[in-house]
């Protein structure tokens, strides 16, 4: 996998507004969505209501409205995807949309001075990522441009979806086409400490059953 990842690649004008609609359309993507949020809005607190975030990647803009609950927030958005920029600021409500300073760029490479935020939040990237050395060069970027916090999501195990999603692996031949990926704790939570952060705490969707999960990191 390249650091210019296949999944950042696909979102053209088109792509961007289906993937803008797919989580406000059908009441389960309605529920997860909701529970996303809170989950988001958790991880921002433990993180101290940071006072300037970085939205790395901001895709179609789902968590602006969250983001911009603390009035004096400084808010900066990027995403390797030009047309997914856009689309948030085409379909943000207007008075979310210009709080956002956005500019494209790549999570292995983001245009920014060091120390240039308090937070970075990255929301759905990281469970994209299969190869060691390319999480390691992301993390060490974050560490360069984030001043205190990350908040980052990713798959883990130790639940039911978990338990499920690696039996369904084992039956299916075409591991090589997968384009997301569970990581082990033991795994990932020593990547984060070699990369400079100390954890903070976390945050579980659904606590025994979701994959989904928070890390906040301290920057060291």
């Amino acid at each position: 996998m390249s650091e210019n990842l296949e999944i950042s690649n696909r979102y053209d004008e088109k792509q961007a507004k289906l993937y803008f609609e797919k989580h406000t359309h059908g009441f389960w993507h309605r529920v997860s969505n909701c529970c996303e949020q809170h989950m988001a809005a958790r991880a921002l607190a433990i993180a101290g209501e940071p006072e300037s975030v970085l939205d790395l990647p901001c895709g179609a803009g789902r968590f602006w409205e969250l983001l911009a609950r603390v009035p004096d927030r400084e808010l900066v958005a990027a995403d390797y995807s030009q047309d997914m920029i856009d689309t948030a600021l085409n379909f943000q409500p207007p008075h979310i949309a210009k709080r956002f300073k956005t500019f494209q760029t790549s999570a292995f490479d983001i245009k920014l001075p060091d120390a240039a935020v308090d937070c970075i939040f990255c929301m759905r990237l990281l469970h994209h990522i299969s190869e060691e050395e390319v999480r390691t060069k992301m993390f060490r970027e974050f560490h360069r441009v984030s001043r205190s916090t990350v908040c980052i999501s990713l798959w883990v195990d130790g639940n039911l979806q978990a338990l499920r999603l690696r039996r369904s692996q084992s039956r299916r031949q075409d591991r090589q086409y997968y384009t997301r990926f569970l990581f082990d704790r033991s795994q990932i939570e020593p990547e984060f400490h070699q990369s400079g952060f100390d954890i903070m705490g976390y945050v579980d969707l659904m606590p025994g059953f979701s994959m989904w999960r928070t890390y906040v990191l301290k920057r060291r």
